[in-house]
Formats: C-alpha cells, sequence, structure tokens
C-alpha cells in the first residue's frame, strides 16, 4: 500500500512539473544587455552570463548577432555567446538581410552571418542591404552594389538611402528623386526633398510645401502642405497625418479629408482609433473619421490592449474603446498595457495593475518598464534589475544600466 502511495506522489509530482516546465515555456528566450561596474555585457533571463560582463561596450542585436566593443575595436558574437569575428573592426554595422558593414584602416566592406569578410573592404560608406541591395559610397559619390558585391547602380549620387517598396530615394545636386533597381529615374530628380514610398505613395517638398506623388512620378496629392518636423508623412491604414495653416488633420489617398484640418495635434493610429488634440483637451476619432471618445481629456495616451490611459485633473486612469471608465482615476502617472498588465505611479512610486485595476505588483519602486516576455525591468535606488508578472524579483537589482532586450526567434 505505501509502495502504491509513493508511485501516486511521484506522478503527482510529476505531473507538478511538467505544469510548471509549459508555464516556463509560455515565453520565449531572451538576451538582456547589462552594465555592471564599467562593464557591459548580454544576461538570459535567469541572469546567467552569455557574454561576459567585461566589454567596453555592445550594441543591440540583429539578426542573432551582436557587436561588443574592447579597447576600442570591433567583433561580433552570436546570441549563444559564441565570437564569430576577431576583435578588430574599427566599426560594426547591424546586420540586415544576412550583412553587416565593418570598417578597417578607414574603409569598409561587409562581412556575412558567419564572420565571413565577402565584400572586399574598399569602400568609403555602405549602408545597409534592403531588398537585396546596399548603398555604397567611394569618392564621394553612391551607388548601389548586390549581395554578391557587383555595382548594379553606379556611384553617381550625391547620397542615397535604401530600397523600400522597389524604389529608392536618391540626391543629385542639391535635388532629390527616386530610382528603381536597374537605376532608372522613375521619380524626377526635381524635389528638395522626398521620403520613402508607403503604401503606393511618397511625400515630396517642393518650395516649402508638401505633397504626395506615385510610383510613376505623377503628383497624386497636390503639394501644398505645411512643412511639420512632428509628422511622419507616411500612409498607414490608408491615411496619413497633414498639416496646414497650423492645423492637423488626416487624408486619404485621394487627398480627401478624413479628418479635419482643423486640430491642434493629432497622434498615429493605434488600435484603429486615433488622439486629437483642440483647445489642450484630447478625445479620439477612428479610420472614418468619427469621434468616438468626446475631446474631454487633460492628457491621453493610445489605446494599447484595448484601453488608454486619460487624465482629467491631475489623476490618470483608464478608458475602454466606446469611453467608458474601466480603472478609476486615482493614479499619478501611467503606462500602457502590455502582456495584460500596466505599471502605475501612486505616491511618488511605481507598481502594477491588472486589466480590473487589481493592484498585483506593489508601489515600491523608483520606475518600471513595460512587460515583455513575461519580463518588467524595475529600478530601484539607482540599479536596475528585472521582475516577473507575479512581481517576483527574478533578475536582481543590481545593474547599473540595462540598454537591449533581445528576444530570441
Amino acid at each position: 500500500m505505501f509502495r502504491y502511495l509513493l508511485l501516486i506522489i511521484a506522478s503527482i509530482l510529476s505531473l507538478l512539473g511538467n505544469a510548471q516546465d509549459v508555464k516556463s515555456d509560455e515565453y520565449r528566450d531572451v538576451l538582456i544587455g547589462v552594465a555592471l561596474e564599467d562593464g557591459f555585457g548580454y544576461i538570459d533571463r535567469q541572469g546567467n552570463e552569455v557574454i561576459p560582463i567585461k566589454y567596453d561596450g555592445i550594441m543591440a542585436f540583429s539578426e542573432g548577432l551582436v557587436g561588443v566593443e574592447r579597447d576600442g575595436l570591433w567583433g561580433v558574437f552570436d546570441y549563444k555567446g559564441k565570437a564569430i569575428t576577431p576583435i578588430k573592426y574599427i566599426s560594426v554595422d547591424d546586420f540586415s538581410e544576412g550583412f553587416a558593414g565593418v570598417e578597417l584602416y578607414g574603409q569598409k566592406g561587409f562581412i556575412d552571418n558567419q564572420g565571413k569578410e565577402v565584400i572586399r573592404i574598399r569602400y568609403n560608406d555602405v549602408g545597409d542591404f534592403s531588398e537585396g541591395l546596399a548603398p555604397v559610397e567611394l569618392r564621394d559619390k553612391m551607388g548601389f552594389i548586390n549581395q554578391k558585391g557587383k555595382v548594379v547602380i553606379p556611384m553617381k549620387y550625391d547620397l542615397v538611402w535604401g530600397f523600400s517598396e522597389g524604389l529608392a530615394r536618391v540626391e543629385l545636386n542639391g535635388k532629390e528623386g527616386f530610382i528603381d533597381k536597374r537605376g532608372k529615374i522613375v521619380v524626377p530628380i526635381i524635389y528638395d526633398e522626398v521620403w520613402h514610398f508607403s503604401e503606393g505613395l511618397a511625400c515630396v517638398e517642393q518650395n516649402g510645401k508638401k505633397g504626395f506623388v506615385d510610383k510613376k512620378g505623377k503628383v497624386v496629392i497636390p503639394i501644398q502642405y505645411d512643412l511639420a518636423l512632428d509628422i511622419s508623412w507616411h500612409f498607414s491604414e490608408g491615411l496619413t497625418c497633414v498639416k496646414l495653416n497650423d492645423k492637423y488633420g488626416f487624408i486619404d489617398k485621394r487627398g480627401n479629408e478624413v479628418i479635419p484640418i482643423k486640430y491642434d495635434d493629432v497622434g498615429d493610429f493605434c488600435e484603429g482609433l486615433v488622439l486629437v488634440k483642440q483647445d489642450g483637451q484630447y478625445g479620439y476619432f477612428d479610420t472614418e473619421g468619427n469621434e468616438v471618445i468626446p475631446i474631454q481629456y487633460d492628457v491621453a495616451d493610445h489605446f494599447s490592449e484595448g484601453l488608454a490611459c486619460v487624465e482629467m485633473n491631475g489623476e490618470c486612469g483608464f478608458i475602454d474603446k466606446t469611453g467608458k471608465v474601466v480603472i478609476p482615476f486615482q493614479y499619478d502617472a501611467a503606462g500602457a498595457f502590455s502582456e495584460g498588465l500596466v505599471r502605475v505611479k501612486l505616491n511618488g512610486k511605481w507598481g502594477i495593475i491588472d486589466t480590473h485595476g487589481n493592484e498585483v505588483v506593489p508601489y515600491e519602486y523608483d520606475m518600471i518598464w513595460d512587460f515583455t516576455e513575461g519580463l518588467a525591468r524595475v529600478k530601484l535606488n539607482d540599479k536596475y534589475g528585472f521582475i516577473d508578472k507575479t512581481g517576483k524579483v527574478v533578475i536582481p537589482i543590481i545593474y547599473d544600466d540595462v540598454n537591449d532586450f533581445y528576444v530570441i526567434q
């Protein structure tokens, strides 16, 4: 009988262990860039050093690879902590499409993701590969090479940018336009400035005004809008923000006003809604131009996971997409929901609540950041660490800084 009881207990423990494994497997592996006592490196989600915390500098990961610096020179490691190049380069760029620009003796070329120098180090400068081509500069002129290092667009431009939607922005004699992958000019090089194509249209500037052209170079939205540094000038979901006579609104691809150009400020669309500001108050519109939440808040943020932080009379709370208050106005400050939780500030300290306003993590931190893969960065007494979604400190609060959070794909 005792033997059977032991077997039952062992089976239960095994099931519990499997359940814990499933819970830990809910999130992907991550690497976190940290600084400690003048050294930089990467740790995993358990706090183990993967890239030793001993380097003078580290970059952010790109395509599973990262640059590290020692004594003024750079090398490349993979996400397992293995060095794939010697630490010998003056600089290392981010990886893009399997290649990264590297500098040696004042010239630049490319390595591949195995660390092999595959495109000779001979250029004055190089850019990232995009859509199979990369900008290169030689003797103050720029063109494009392919992934075999062959020059496919001659170096005759003063400046070039990467390809997007099959076209690249170029500058010649102080004017800008677009070329295709054969080097053919498709948008005349006559504009003071141009922006990358998005959803088939690109913003162009001429004589201090902005409009939009299509991929054949035809002006499809008149060049009449005001300059504005706080606008991206890109279409998203068929709309773009514009500025005219110091007011903001949204137009569609035919130039029709969807949200009238009469507001003091606007945000970007998030989850189908956009913030607008008028006379110092905020509200929300949808993509059809309907005011779905009245302009009545002193401060407001974008929607995330169906909820948005808004402020009235100096206190923050959360509303849903109908404008209903779902978490009362009582906080000093708040972030945006991430993984079902949000950071909030009360009486000078930060904690975490859930979508019902229940306290999950006590108000005890100097700062908390959003959750990513089940972890949130916290700051306490000028040191940094990480907590999980129960509030447990899973990476000790001992680091001088945290600068990159890489999710291993």
